[in-house]
């Protein structure tokens, strides 16, 4: 029985390996779509079209593994609460890899026409939420509640460089109708990120329950009755 309950926790082990694995792939999914955008490298971002099989595959595969152990194991609760969380987790990490295609295919529509201003607010965003990527699933394998901290206070920055850019681009395309088709791209673009940030935010709350065993909506947005607050006033050299 202690050899049968050593393999079980390798075989957990190894699940949380893998999910690391998948979070590093759509990382580097998401910088080469932020590079591709940036740099309007247009086979750049046919790679990372390409490279979303590869990511549904790792999904797949974790997935059939959670479920192997469920069946054929006897787990106790929080061997159920890591294996759960696991699946929790690839799921929104796939939808990560998701919004990078998204962004790959705005790159590739803006690939041959000049930007009408320097991109700075978008790639901020996409360090930012690189970033939390990493971090929530370093919380995940090492079980720590103070990266689930810092994701959720990441997350505070990038709804605010949200907002700043929703509030900028509106306002190129009331002045300049030309700018339209760029600026809604762009905007598309922060729209992905914000909401890459909130699949790591699913994310780092799903292993916050698997450490105190209670499930909480740890970031504002997140909150019952959490309003949007209105776009700040900018003025300096943003971006659209």
């Amino acid at each position: 029985m202690r050899r049968m309950r050593e393999t079980f926790e390798e075989q957990i082990e190894q699940v949380q390996v893998d999910v690391t694995r998948l979070a590093s792939f759509v990382v580097e999914m998401l910088t080469d779509a932020l590079r591709a955008l940036v740099e309007q490298d247009e086979a750049l971002a046919d790679k990372v079209i390409m490279d979303d099989d590869v990511a549904d595959d790792l999904d797949l595969h974790i997935e059939q593994e959670c479920m192997r152990l469920l069946a054929l194991q006897q787990p106790m609760a929080k061997d159920l609460r890591i294996i759960g969380t696991a699946m929790k987790i690839i799921a929104d990490l796939e939808r990560v890899g998701d919004y990078a295609v998204d962004i790959a295919r705005s790159a590739k529509t803006l690939a041959d026409e000049p930007y009408f201003k320097t991109l700075i607010d978008i790639p901020r965003m996409g360090e930012i939420t690189t970033r939390m990527v990493r971090t929530a699933a370093q919380a995940f394998v090492k079980e720590d509640l103070s990266l689930v901290r810092e994701v959720i206070e990441q997350d505070d920055e990038v709804d605010r460089l949200w907002y700043h850019l929703l509030d900028e681009l509106v306002t190129y395309m009331q002045r300049d109708p030309d700018l339209i088709l760029q600026a809604t791209h762009l905007l598309l673009v922060a729209r992905y990120l914000e909401r890459i940030a909130d699949h790591v935010v699913n994310v780092a709350e799903r292993v916050s329950y698997m450490e105190t065993g209670r499930f909480e909506d740890l970031a504002l947005s997140h909150k019952p009755g959490y309003e949007e607050p209105e776009a700040p006033d900018h003025s300096g050299d943003s971006e659209g």
